[in-house]
């Protein structure tokens, strides 16, 4: 499950599908070296995004991809 307060770099890295999500919501970010540095949370605030929907599409998109593979 994803959370708050995980780096955006490394929740990109686990679940590359989260990108897309990412970058939906205006965090275009999530590429550059500054998500080494911020988390979920705190990139949020910084682009003005809901941060519990924003969760809420991140965790819909990775549980999509545990369906599948299961």
């Amino acid at each position: 499950m994803i959370h708050g307060d995980m780096s955006i770099e490394d929740v990109v890295k686990q679940y590359p599908e989260t990108l897309s999500i990412f970058k939906n919501y205006g965090l275009e970010c999530a590429g550059c070296k500054a998500a080494l540095f911020k988390n979920i949370a705190e990139g949020a605030l910084v682009f003005g995004i809901d941060l519990e929907v924003l969760l809420n599409a991140l965790n819909k998109a990775i549980k999509r991809r545990n369906d599948i593979t299961q």
